[in-house]
């Protein structure tokens, strides 16, 4: 979203990224280096669509090869630009910086609108997008590998999984050239939901803190809380729908494309989910209110408002009537650098996009590792653990029967423990830590400068840093 008399999406993240470095001691050029992106490859291909030839552009941006592969997933929207690529190239370098994924950061888009093209169709145009790419390195296991982002998910990974390894015959690691691919294709357990995840779990870190919670005004755990999602895309059904049914939280409205549906009492996320995906929108939804002005649900009254579709929808237009007091960014961008001034001013609390939604990334870094290894987690140890907790609890049962103590474990407890970690088990696990580990090196800074009054100045100076430090090991 471009609006009137504020940075483009790439100069925000200049922005920020310059408020940050402005309290860290980095030479000029390091600086500048850190902050440029590389290089950007434009292509512009044709396909042969109904009758006619139809041409196409796309992007391929490498912001930082500090650490390689380079990570980042690739769009399909019809106002994809060079600019916004670059942006969201950078905020994967930050990102996978923060969150310890060894990799640079990159990004991927095409100018299309799937919706007007059926199935053969976009597969045509994918594979052909990953030809153009695919001979020029921009996809490969050790250099650049993209994943889903707006627009795309499991089936465009599998097709260009699968032109990579038409074009790469004898290459063993061909799957591990993108990530989030269907299961049966090489993927893991537990990415369609990963972003969504993550923002669950960011959550609950910060609500672990007393003390962070009352900088926004707001006292105990999730349970209860009012709840504001604008988008439910995989990212913002996923966070809804976990929040909602694990921890108490209740979602009060849901922000569409055609309006939004509001209920005070709590949404069913999966029947409203089901219902979008059977008519398109929101509208006519019969358990709850549907307000046509959606976009206006962004400034209502709630705890916790969480924007999970575009970026720049929080801005000088809006920003003054933005009530929540705690705002968790799982998309890429939404707020703008101009607003964001004006909500760390008015003390709301934003947790920022380049913590909040990496669990994508994060995810996509165990199924990389996955295809690498070309073994499923959890494949050699679950049966083994499984074989020592049995152990264990006939051992204590056996002693309770010896010694006439007259207790037993119950059913539920012997089922829970007695079984081994899945492979979904494994990646949540991880995926948890990830998120634990992140917000607390945010955290240490936060708290521990002065002159560091966000969280958002906190996860890029984490994030620069450990850039830093990667491109002065390589002598920079």
């Amino acid at each position: 979203m471009i609006v009137a008399g504020e940075p483009s999406f790439r100069e925000s993240v200049d922005l920020m990224f310059n408020r940050a470095a402005a309290l860290m001691n980095l030479s000029p050029g390091l600086e500048h280096k850190i902050k440029v992106c590389n290089a950007t490859y434009t292509v512009r291909f044709g396909v042969r669509l109904r009758g006619k030839i139809e041409t196409f552009v796309g992007y391929r941006a490498v912001h930082s090869e500090h650490l390689e592969p380079v990570k980042g997933g690739i769009r399909y929207a019809p106002n994809v630009h060079q600019d916004e690529v670059e942006a969201l190239a950078a905020l994967m370098t930050y990102k996978c910086a923060l969150v310890e994924t060894p990799f640079g950061g990159s990004k991927g888009g095409l100018c299309i609108d799937p919706r007007q093209y059926d199935e053969h169709e976009l597969e045509q145009i994918t594979r052909r997008f990953a030809y153009e790419l695919i001979k020029r390195d921009l996809i490969h296991p050790s250099q650049n590998v993209p994943a889903p982002d707006m627009g795309t998910g499991e089936r465009e990974m599998a097709w260009i999984a699968d032109q990579y390894a038409r074009m790469y015959t004898t290459e063993i690691n061909a799957r591990a050239c993108v990530t989030g691919k269907p299961l049966h294709s090489g993927g893991i357990a537990g990415r369609i939901e990963a972003t969504g995840r993550g923002v669950q779990y960011a959550l609950r870190e910060f609500f672990r803190h007393p003390e962070d919670v009352a900088k926004a005004g707001l006292s105990g755990d999730l349970d209860g809380k009012r709840v504001i999602v604008q988008g439910l895309g995989n990212v913002g059904y996923h966070a809804a729908l976990f929040l909602s049914q694990e921890d108490g939280a209740k979602v009060i409205a849901v922000l569409e494309r055609d309006g939004a549906i509001v209920d005070s009492d709590g949404l069913d996320i999966s029947a409203l989910r089901e219902w979008i995906a059977k008519h398109g929108g929101v509208a006519d939804y019969p358990y709850g209110t549907y307000i046509e002005d959606g976009a206006s649900l962004l400034e209502a009254d709630c705890d916790i408002l969480i924007p999970a579709a575009m970026e720049g929808v929080i801005n000088l237009t809006n920003v003054e009537r933005i009530r929540a007091p705690l705002i968790i960014e799982a998309a890429n961008g939404p707020i703008t650098a101009g607003a964001d001034e004006i909500l760390r001013k008015k003390g709301t609390v934003v947790i920022p996009d380049l913590y909040a939604n990496a669990g994508g990334v994060t995810v996509s870094y165990f199924e990389w590792v996955k295809n690498l290894s070309h073994i499923r987690f959890g494949r050699m140890q679950r049966r083994a653990e499984e074989a020592h907790h049995q152990l264990l609890v006939d051992e204590l049962e056996r002693l309770s029967a010896d010694k006439g103590l007259g207790w037993e474990l119950s059913p539920d407890f012997k089922r829970r423990y007695l079984q081994g970690a899945s492979e979904l088990d494994l990646v949540r696990s991880g995926l948890d830590d990830t998120m634990r580990t992140a917000y607390q090196s945010m955290r240490e800074v936060w708290h521990s400068r002065p002159e560091v009054t966000d969280l958002r100045v906190a996860a890029y100076m984490v994030a620069i840093e450990r850039v830093a430090l990667s491109y002065r090991s390589k002598g920079l």
